[in-house]
């Protein structure tokens, strides 16, 4: 039932209050769970750093690629938290097992596939012209690293089940805990120490998959032994995949995975094209990105919440309930975009002085986090919105919105500011700021438009063609 004084004929104060707690307890731990993940890099850098340059260089060389197949493993299993959510809230939870070991069998064949990749990915490595003394060390790291593909992938499906119950402390729980567990693992195979062998590039790429299927095991005994997921037969019987359901997840799953790789390459294209700038240059922008990686941890941790609030509410059809998660989530990203705006536009050099002594290289990268200071807003909008679309399951339009906002606008003004016009690293990310704010602007209005016409909701099976589709 539409209301025709707008979205809403008049706010619940009260309702919009319980909503941001509800989100914002949501979120905690996902933010938590995300800036652990971030933290592996961190200690790969830390550790690979104090190996010399060329270790170094393997180590960031290696996870670059890697990164496009975590991105991938992401954006595919994006597919099973609102879809749990949604069954979650049309009080449907004997449909949940099934739709999860379906979602087990993905996660499964695309790691493999993900490892049958990372693993042969030395043709790209003579393809981008990686020197052959440091391709040897790179493919090395890979090698090692590819095992964990397939841990990774349904490591990703456990915690989508998780989260789409609105269970987010587990995912926080194994993230800090691999992170825990890779600092001394990296240093004794990177170092040799405890007698092993120094392994080196390798030894940081085994740590990781060894942590990776730590974490993958221990969710899974934690699900089997936890009272919250023993009423759900997750593994009541063996179930042979079932193309229906696989085909429905990978239907919604690999636009994510397509406009992930599309945000993700955008920003993989800017660092290679700022590495033609200098050493200063090089070592400014890769200041500036981590400031801003670290806090684009919180918008992200938000908007996973805001996909499991507004997906459950789609679950149980309530309009009302869709637009108070959807807007009440947007405006409190907004509000976290507002401090990390102000400490970017108000301290830059300061924070850029905690990552180096280079009067240089202080100053260029203050001048780079000035410009990620002005683009928060918009990054939280539009990962906000995209978010709640998820929850709602509509994901193509999305796609094609950040692939022409990013690609189409983003990259081609960067280009053009930076070496047509003579900014220089300044003109890139001012491309950065044109491809978020375009993006931002059109998700925000596919949102709204979709709240206004309930169109979401030809989307909902009934109760019977849902159980038609588990047989």
């Amino acid at each position: 039932m539409h209301t025709q004084g707008g979205l809403f004929q008049r706010i619940d104060r009260v309702r919009v209050v319980r909503e941001l707690g509800t989100t914002l307890r949501l979120a905690m731990p996902l933010i938590a769970a995300q800036l652990a993940a971030v933290g592996t890099n961190v200690v790969d850098a830390l550790l690979s750093g104090h190996l010399g340059p060329h270790v170094q260089a393997a180590v960031t060389t290696g996870a670059g690629i890697w990164t496009l197949a975590i991105l991938m493993g992401i954006g595919t299993m994006l597919a099973v938290p609102p879809t749990i959510a949604q069954l979650d809230g049309a009080d449907r939870s004997a449909e949940i097992g099934a739709v999860f070991r379906q979602a087990l069998w993905i996660g499964l064949i695309l790691g493999l596939a993900l490892f049958f990749l990372v693993h042969h990915a030395e043709v790209l490595l003579a393809w981008v012209g990686v020197v052959p003394d440091l391709r040897a060390d790179v493919t090395r790291f890979l090698h090692a690293i590819a095992w964990g593909a397939p841990a990774m992938t349904v490591y990703f499906a456990m915690r989508g089940l998780s989260e789409g119950l609105s269970l987010p402390r587990p995912s926080m729980y194994f993230s800090l805990a691999g992170l825990a567990l890779l600092a001394p693992l990296g240093y004794v195979l990177m170092y040799g120490r405890l007698g092993f062998p120094a392994l080196g590039a390798r030894g940081s790429g085994m740590a990781t998959a060894i942590v990776l299927w730590c974490e993958m095991l221990g969710f899974a005994v934690y699900m089997l032994r936890h009272a919250n997921y023993r009423g759900l037969n997750l593994m009541q019987r063996f179930d042979p995949p079932n193309l229906r359901i696989m085909g429905e997840l990978l239907h919604l799953g690999m636009p994510m995975a397509f406009t992930l790789l599309m945000e993700g390459g955008l920003f993989v294209a800017v660092a290679l094209a700022i590495a033609t700038m200098g050493e200063t240059v090089t070592a400014a922008h890769q200041i500036a990105l981590n400031v801003s990686s670290v806090a684009f941890m919180v918008p992200l941790g938000l908007a996973m919440a805001i996909t499991i609030r507004v997906g459950h509410a789609a679950g149980r059809a309530d309009e009302r309930a869709v637009r108070y998660a959807a807007l009440s989530g947007v405006g409190l990203t907004l509000f976290t975009q507002l401090v990390s705006s102000g400490l970017m536009l108000g301290i830059p050099t300061l924070i850029a002085s905690l990552y180096s002594n280079d009067p240089a290289v202080i100053a260029m990268a203050a001048q780079l986090m000035v410009l990620a200071g002005l683009f928060q807003f918009s990054d939280g909008i539009q990962v906000a919105s995209n978010g709640a679309l998820r929850g709602l399951k509509d994901t193509r339009v999305p796609m094609l919105i950040t692939a022409f906002a990013y690609w189409g606008l983003g990259m081609p003004v960067g280009w053009w500011l930076a070496f047509r016009h003579g900014w220089g690293a300044r003109g890139m990310w001012t491309g950065l700021i044109v491809g978020l704010s375009v993006a931002a602007i059109l998700l925000f209005t596919r949102l709204m438009r979709t709240l206004a016409s309930g169109g979401w909701r030809r989307d909902l099976p009934s109760r019977s063609e849902s159980m038609r589709n588990l047989t």
